[in-house]
């Protein structure tokens, strides 16, 4: 099972490389395209490829005119597609099955944590439950990673917390990446929300998602890994789950809605829990590999002069 697992990783690690060549070979063809249809000079880094990339554009126009239109037209412009692999894709079978989450803390988590994480399980669709599981938390997490891959788990998630307060989740997508590394901020629970004796019992239906400003390439990356916890609601559900980016800072919001007075009249409950996320590394490998490459690392105090946007604008 290990030789198996590693031959996969290295497999992935290899169509990872090639899918990072073919985009790299794609922005040079682009920039010189349209630096000739602007009638622009050839970029200084570019020039002394020019020749060989020319003449690869010049063989795709060929072959664009030489196939069917209707064909060409229901595939896609060589010219303006990025190029993409299904193979590398770790979330391509993402919309065929549910997600299946095992989420877990450290082996003796404080009361606080145990209340947060017990709501956890109502927001998302989570199978394996272990906040305090010895049988899963004696183990170190290799061996977790290995249990879920057995177990066909889709997420492992990690709460970790500082002195009885959350202040870390990880998200990491198996079988091979990727993981996300969050901070966990201004944690309200559902028991601190004001008025909660008036919500009654939490739904247990799929929730809609509202994800808001995620509009970078690393914000369209971070929507991707957080919309792929939750599986597809029904038209009905009355549940709606927000992650709303301010300035880097993903606020988590969960409410529920009715209808009074008929379609036009929305009574909304917010019914908890509520926290704010900060992303501050994303890796292309699961959560045991220490040496996994990064895909984004935040660093906050490098060109402070000008405020910058990660996720969106």
């Amino acid at each position: 099972m290990i030789r198996r697992n590693q031959r996969l990783r290295r497999e992935y690690l290899y169509s990872k490389s090639l899918e990072g060549a073919d985009r790299a070979q794609f922005e040079k063809k682009r920039r010189i395209r349209q630096a000739l249809e602007e009638g622009k000079p050839i970029p200084t880094e570019l020039r002394n490829e020019e020749h060989e990339l020319r003449r690869q554009i010049d063989l795709e126009d060929q072959e664009r005119q030489a196939n069917d239109l209707f064909l060409f037209c229901c595939v896609w412009r060589l010219g303006d597609a990025v190029p993409t692999n299904i193979v590398d894709n770790e979330y391509a079978t993402a919309t065929i099955r549910e997600p299946k989450i095992m989420l877990t803390t450290s082996r003796n988590p404080s009361s606080p944590l145990i209340q947060f994480v017990k709501w956890l399980p109502v927001n998302l669709n989570i199978m394996f439950f272990a906040p305090y599981c010895c049988s899963f938390l004696c183990q170190v997490i290799s061996e977790i990673v290995e249990a879920c891959r057995s177990h066909d788990i889709t997420d492992l998630i990690l709460v970790h917390e500082h002195r009885g307060k959350p202040d870390g989740l990880i998200v990491s997508h198996l079988p091979h990446g990727p993981t996300a590394y969050f901070g966990l901020l201004n944690v309200v629970t559902r028991h601190d929300i004001k008025d909660r004796k008036t919500m009654g019992k939490m739904s247990e239906a799929y929730p809609h998602l509202i994800l808001d400003n995620f509009s970078t390439k690393i914000g369209e990356r971070t929507a991707t890994i957080l919309k792929h916890l939750f599986p597809v609601p029904k038209p009905d559900s009355k549940r709606i789950i927000t992650f709303a980016n301010r300035d880097d800072y993903i606020s988590f919001r969960h409410h529920v809605y009715e209808k009074p007075g008929g379609p036009k009249s929305i009574d909304l409950k917010e019914v908890g829990p509520r926290f704010e996320l900060r992303l501050y590394q994303i890796k292309l490998g699961t959560v045991e590999l220490s040496e996994a490459k990064s895909e984004f690392v935040l660093r906050p105090y490098i060109n402070t002069a000008k405020k910058q946007r990660t996720l969106g604008a």
